[in-house]
């Protein structure tokens, strides 16, 4: 058997990011929210994202009760980094690795996100992951009519300060 860990919604502009953990085996799946705050000034900057990556990832694999044989396989993405070596100091190297994350996975875990971010209003733009520019505009301009929803902004990119709304 094998876990699946992989994120959704690091590079938007809305909402937190989606951590996700899944067993093809057994089909079973679990995730939990990075929250928006981690992407805002102050913890931006000093990147607890990531600590909270790891803790998330932590949490989801012991939710799972994976054997001692089970191996365990890790997005490339550099927001699960720590998460990576977390899991390699307490389950062992030999029972983790970087892959790239395709199929039901990562499916699962982009839904996940979806959802969350559909919870705040916004309907996000068909194909957002082939076309990201298109779609972090289409947030953006979004943003703009629900001045309210800026909170929910990832507003420490420090590209963003350019604009009004993220001052």
């Amino acid at each position: 058997m094998t876990i699946l860990i992989d994120d959704a919604g690091y590079g938007d502009l809305l909402f937190g990011a989606v951590i996700g953990a899944y067993r093809p085996e057994t089909k079973e799946f679990v995730y939990d929210v990075i929250d928006v705050k981690f992407f805002q000034k102050p913890f931006f900057k000093q990147q607890k994202y990531r600590g909270e990556a790891r803790r998330i990832a932590k949490r989801l694999v012991n939710r799972l009760k994976p054997p001692e044989d089970e191996k365990i396989e890790i997005c490339q993405g550099d927001i699960l980094d720590q998460a990576a070596e977390a899991l390699t100091q307490s389950l062992g190297e030999g029972r983790i690795s970087r892959v790239k994350i395709e199929g039901r996975a990562q499916t699962l875990i982009e839904e996940a996100y979806l959802d969350e971010i559909r919870n705040l209003g916004y309907e996000p733009i068909h194909d957002r992951t082939e076309k990201w520019g298109k779609s972090f505009w289409h947030m953006f301009r979004w943003l703009q009519k629900n001045p309210k929803m800026v909170r929910y902004a990832k507003s420490g990119w420090p590209n963003l300060k350019r604009y009004k709304m993220f001052r």
